[in-house]
């Protein structure tokens, strides 16, 4: 038997622009041909973020492009989509995103063991431009360090 291809999208651009607090492991609501599309690989978290209807936690603005052999069936790639939490980490959530400042990031789209597509989620902070060059600096220090 051949072992399965991984598949793993990041989202680089979210460690940089916003501080990482806290992070979680959701599963998504997806329908028929987005599990598809992401095993090929198609899909982009640059945008994508979460917030609450209700007591119910969305993804708002993750991109999963139409699946090519799809037909009529096929999805909309920007659609809303759920997360699924338990019941304590969504109101740990929905309590700290109403405290200013902090928003919840897509991290990392990937295929677990047993098949199903996770969202890794995080509790972020937005960045100033200093941290942000903080961060540069930091990054520059490591690859000199490293490449001595």
């Amino acid at each position: 038997m051949r072992p399965k291809a991984t598949i793993e999208i990041k989202n680089k651009r979210a460690s940089f622009e916003y501080e990482l607090v806290e992070t979680f492991t959701a599963g998504i609501a997806l329908v028929g041909t987005e599990i598809k599309s992401i095993r090929a690989g198609k899909a982009s978290l640059v945008d994508a973020y979460g917030y609450f209807v209700g007591h119910e936690l969305f993804i708002k603005n993750l991109h999963i492009a139409e699946y090519w052999w799809g037909n009529l069936q096929n999805h909309d790639p920007r659609r809303d989509r759920k997360l699924l939490l338990n019941r304590r980490e969504l109101s740990k959530l929905q309590r700290r995103t109403k405290e200013k400042g902090f928003a919840i990031v897509a991290t990392r789209l990937y295929i677990a063991e047993n098949g199903y597509a996770k969202l890794e989620i995080a509790l972020a902070r937005g960045k100033k431009n200093y941290d942000k060059r903080e961060s540069i600096k930091q990054k520059d220090l490591r690859r000199e360090m490293v490449n001595n």
